[in-house]
């Protein structure tokens, strides 16, 4: 048996690589943000489209049902119709948006579900981010119906409806980034689907009524829902002079909301991801 010397081995392609001082392989880049959101929220709307088209269907039912019942006790065209009909159209984003989605993570806090998230190499935000665009999205049609037959029951003018596309991001991203930290923050499933139920009825009772309707201690309430700036913007868009700036100032205020609740949403979400 021959023996070679070390010195005339191949240093090329077929040479053995060193290990890296350190030991360890080296890892593979961080996933960007809106990459992964991107694939969480197609994700999400593909899963969610069976099983959420019923519940859109009772969350669309039920606001046409206040308009109905609602038009018995407000006179058409009146400032009242102008917020019942706003009210009535944004109570479907907070029912999709906020009490879906606190369920939702609710239960899957509670199954262990946020395991397999956790397992993702996607950050944090991709995946509230991602979840709450696909359940916002799911009030488009049903939001867009109401305020079409609230507006023909109740004889007002269609032409600013257009309102309803910053509307609704907007408002759904405060009610959504709201329900997302409720689901993920209560300690038990059922406890999040309680709290989703009021944070429900708070957007029905506050934003269908104008504030001046109201008690002072009840204004102070209707402040804090986030819900009611997008019903504020809505309805001042019937009148014929809308004060644009307002409507901009509670669209302004929705996207404030928005931007904090999605962070406490994601902070909330890391904190459940590592129990």
């Amino acid at each position: 048996m021959s023996v070679v010397s070390a010195d005339v081995l191949p240093s090329g392609p077929l040479a053995v690589p060193e290990a890296t001082a350190s030991g360890a392989a080296e890892l593979g880049p961080k996933a960007r943000l809106w990459p992964s959101m991107a694939a969480v929220y197609r994700a999400q709307l593909s899963r969610a489209r069976v099983a959420r088209i019923p519940l859109l269907f009772v969350a669309t039912f039920q606001s046409v049902g206040i308009l109905i019942m609602m038009r018995g006790v407000v006179d058409g065209g009146s400032h009242d119709a102008q917020f019942v009909v706003a009210g009535s159209s944004v109570l479907v984003v907070a029912y999709v948006g906020l009490n879906l989605l606190a369920q939702y993570f609710g239960q899957l806090r509670g199954s262990g579900g946020l395991d397999h998230y956790a397992t993702l190499p996607v950050p944090p935000a991709a995946v509230v981010l991602g979840a709450a665009g696909a359940y916002a999205s799911f009030t488009v049609p049903g939001t867009a119906l109401t305020a079409v037959f609230g507006c023909v029951l109740f004889g007002l003018p269609m032409g600013n409806i257009w309102i309803l596309a910053p509307v609704i991001p907007l408002a759904g991203a405060a009610l959504a980034g709201l329900g997302a930290a409720l689901g993920l923050l209560a300690p038990r499933p059922e406890l999040a689907t309680l709290l989703g139920q009021l944070g429900m009825s708070a957007a029905l009772l506050l934003g269908v009524l104008p504030a001046d309707r109201m008690p002072e201690a009840v204004r102070f309430l209707r402040d804090l829902v986030p819900s009611t700036y997008g019903v504020e913007a809505f309805a001042q868009t019937f009148g014929a002079h809308p004060d644009w700036a307002l409507v901009l100032g509670d669209l302004a205020v929705c996207a404030g909301v928005g931007v904090v609740s999605l962070a406490v949403a994601t902070w909330a979400y890391r904190r459940a991801a590592v129990r």
